[in-house]
């Protein structure tokens, strides 16, 4: 079993004087470029031709008579949870719109990327035109085979495709190539805008080359002139490769590399002495010879790499702590992916001061952006929503637009840890696992803990340097059960709340993380009572017959928590397909069992 550790969390609870320190995390940098100077389009015009695109090459269901229904639905619908059935005119619909958030996020990414999806949708509809005409002139079978989408269309592993046959016959070809012509007029009127935007018309990219050269010149530590520059789509870090490479090979002697999972490549062709080409870890060895021993491995190899272009392939798991500089080429719409990338720089024991995170935004503002994509992706969630029971059955998230929001915005003037990105616990959170066996192990040596009743208590000294002010760590658990409320709260039905001994609420339940964190930095190897600590609440409280304050401190955690789950509930009525709000109300501290509470007092 592997345990990830965050930032914060080893700074905090683990002695790194002998492993060395983080490097100092410089404030990121953004930028936002036009699609290119030669022309006006911007991203806002082109979205709107997108959403004129009603992409009926991917729905054919939606054109067959309905004489003849029945037949495909038998054919092609799927049942799903309860027996109720997941129409293929449904997912067609969904697949219509995600194809348009596709398109939008290739175009985000680069305008090479956005030519080459417009030419693979424009040779699908021609396609279906040709056989049409070759159906009307009967030249072929009266079958169309819809080939659903290829893989290489999208970015996420969680899309499949499958073959679908259709008779011609049962279908109203003439409304279907009416529709498909005028897809096509839109996509070529697309075309025309992007294909004069070679590379050297393309504005992100001649950016990013000056900001690739400027750090070569002026590396923000002595010598070092490694980046690594992420992109969501293979076809951009193709793009990168083939414009950059060969000119700083050229023009600086710096050897680049390409890894994408399945087509690497690098500017050192071959390994000393052999024809046999390096594999992705040999690129990655070459790139990061510190961290990843490249004496060791290849001590006949002296060229080393410096720009590293990549996908997410190697987002998570990589030491590459040789490199100080991270470019975000295009920006990932989940903000737990741009942290695991700055991740595999940002490493205890980096040779580096400081390190730089730099990120390419779209030339629009965040709130525009944010509503852009959120139009693109409600259409899809809306079809879910009305042809299924279940929760967007074709992907299964939540609407969580409000979180993004909150998540990107930060991001653009600061380096998030993981543990940010998310107000509950999750096992990239460093999980769950790591304090159930803390629990096992203590339950298999004190057995009694489980004939123990609930409402005890603990008194523990502060420790102010490690975030332990003096105050209570109440732990509760609620009387009734609502699934629902798992969504705002991966502990429940308990809650955990630290408030200082002044009122001021510290961590509500939803930090159940740091939370757990806390308790188990305040209690862990203490095995008998802490006099300099028990000896001031015991004269505070007249040894517990005195526990007002206690009492007064519990009734603001209840108020807290109701407070909290209101605004959570407000939330879930815009921000997702599932509600909490009237499922289950908080009315006082009866609606709670006290399992115990952690006094931190200051100690004398």
């Amino acid at each position: 079993m592997t345990i990830a550790r965050s930032r914060k969390h080893i700074q905090t609870f683990y002695d790194t004087k002998d492993i060395g320190q983080f490097p100092i995390r410089r404030m990121p940098i953004s930028h936002r470029r036009p699609i290119s100077k030669a022309t006006q389009i911007s991203l806002e015009d082109i979205f709107k031709q997108l959403t004129s695109l009603n992409m009926v090459v991917y729905a054919p269901m939606s054109y067959i008579f309905p004489s003849a229904m029945e037949k495909y639905e038998d054919l092609f619908d799927t049942v799903v949870n309860n027996n109720s059935r997941f129409k293929q005119v449904d997912r067609e619909k969904s697949l219509q719109s995600l194809m348009t958030v596709n398109l939008l996020k290739r175009l985000e990414s680069s305008v090479h990327s956005f030519r080459l999806t417009l030419n693979v949708l424009t040779d699908k509809i021609e396609n279906a035109l040709k056989q049409i005409a070759s159906f009307e002139q009967k030249q072929l079978n009266d079958d169309f085979i819809l080939d659903d989408y290829s893989e290489n269309e999208f970015d996420d592993d969680e899309y499949i495709g499958k073959t679908l046959k259709i008779n011609l016959k049962d279908m109203d070809i003439i409304s279907w190539r009416t529709s498909l012509v005028l897809d096509l007029d839109i996509v070529n009127e697309l075309l025309s805008v992007v294909n004069p935007i070679t590379p050297e018309y393309d504005d992100k990219l001649q950016h990013l080359k000056e900001q690739i050269i400027q750090k070569i010149h002026q590396p923000i530590n002595k010598d070092n002139k490694k980046i690594i520059i992420f992109t969501a789509f293979a076809d951009t870090a193709d793009y990168l490769y083939q414009q950059l490479s060969g000119d700083l090979l050229a023009r600086f002697g710096i050897h680049s590399a390409k890894i994408t999972g399945s087509n690497n490549l690098s500017t050192i062709k071959t390994q000393p002495n052999s024809k046999h080409t390096y594999d992705m870890q040999g690129l990655l060895t070459l790139f990061s010879p510190i961290s990843k021993q490249k004496a060791d491995i290849f001590p006949n190899e002296s060229s080393e790499i410096d720009i590293l272009i990549a996908t997410d392939c190697i987002s998570e798991g990589q030491n590459l702590q040789d490199c100080d500089y991270l470019i975000n080429f295009d920006i990932h719409w989940n903000p737990v992916r741009i942290i695991q990338r700055f991740g595999r720089i940002d490493r205890i024991g980096s040779p580096n001061s400081e390190i730089q995170l730099v990120n390419y935004w779209p030339d629009i503002s965040l709130d525009e952006y944010i509503n852009l994509r959120e139009r693109v992706e409600n259409r899809m969630i809306i079809v879910d929503m009305t042809s299924t029971g279940d929760d967007n059955v074709l992907t299964a998230k939540s609407n969580d637009i409000a979180y993004r929001k909150e998540q990107l915005q930060r991001l653009q003037t600061e380096v998030l840890d993981l543990e940010e990105t998310n107000a509950g616990v999750s096992i990239t959170d460093l999980g769950l696992n790591d304090f159930r066996m803390d629990l096992l192990n203590y339950m298999e040596h004190n057995p009694e803990l489980a004939r123990l009743p609930n409402g005890l208590h603990t008194v523990v000294p502060a420790m102010p340097q490690l975030g332990l002010h003096a105050g209570v760590i109440f732990t509760l658990k609620s009387r009734a059960f609502s699934a629902e409320q798992m969504n705002q709260n991966r502990l429940y039905p308990y809650y955990l709340v630290y408030i200082q001994q002044d009122g001021t609420i510290v961590y509500d339940y939803t930090k159940a993380k740091h939370l757990l964190d806390l308790a188990r930095l305040a209690c862990r190897d203490k095995s008998i009572p802490i006099p300099t600590a028990y000896e001031p609440f015991n004269r505070k409280t007249k040894d517990g017959r005195e526990m007002k304050r206690y009492s007064e401190l519990l009734d603001t955690v209840i108020e807290n928590i109701r407070n909290v789950k209101a605004e959570k509930d407000i939330d879930s009525l815009f921000n997702g397909l599932n509600t909490t709000a009237l499922i289950y109300d908080i009315q006082s501290l009866s609606d709670f069992e006290l399992i115990s509470f952690i006094v931190i007092e200051d100690a004398v």
